[in-house]
C-alpha cells in the first residue's frame, strides 16, 4: 500500500513499512513536517496514500468536509509504544482493513481493536 507518515510518528515506522514492501513517504522527506493539517490531507489524496497519524484531529476534518477520501488510519495510544510495536500492530491488521483503506475509510486500530468507518461520514 501507499502511506503518508505524519510527523507525530517517527520516520523509522516508514523504514519497517518500507522494509514489508509498502510505499511509505514521511511528511518530514517532502518538507511538509509543519504544514497544517488540512494541506497533509490534500497531500495524501492527490497522491492516493492513505495517511496514518496518531493525530485524532484528521478524522474530525474529514468528518466535517465529508471528504470521501483520502483514508486515513489512526494509531492509538502510539507514544506508548516502540516503533516496532507500531509497525507490527499496522501489519498484522492490514490485510484485515485493507479493503476498507483501498474505499476510502477511517480506521482505528489499537494493540487488541480495529474500527473501521467508511467515508463520507454523514454527521
Amino acid at each position: 500500500m501507499r502511506f503518508l507518515l505524519d510527523n507525530n510518528l517517527s520516520p523509522a515506522l516508514g523504514d519497517l513499512l518500507r522494509s514489508a514492501g509498502h510505499d511509505v513517504v514521511h511528511v518530514r522527506e517532502i518538507d511538509l513536517q509543519r504544514a497544517l493539517d488540512p494541506v497533509v490531507l490534500e497531500t495524501a489524496r492527490v497522491e492516493n496514500r492513505v495517511l496514518i497519524s496518531a493525530d485524532t484531529d484528521f478524522g474530525t476534518l474529514l468528518a466535517r468536509t465529508h471528504a470521501s477520501e483520502p483514508s486515513f488510519l489512526l494509531l492509538r495510544r502510539a507514544s506508548e509504544q516502540r516503533v516496532e510495536q507500531q509497525a507490527t500492530v499496522i501489519l498484522d491488521n492490514l490485510d484485515l482493513v485493507r479493503t476498507d483503506l483501498e474505499a476510502g475509510s477511517i480506521v482505528v486500530i489499537g494493540e487488541t481493536t480495529a474500527r473501521i468507518r467508511r467515508l463520507p461520514i454523514d454527521t
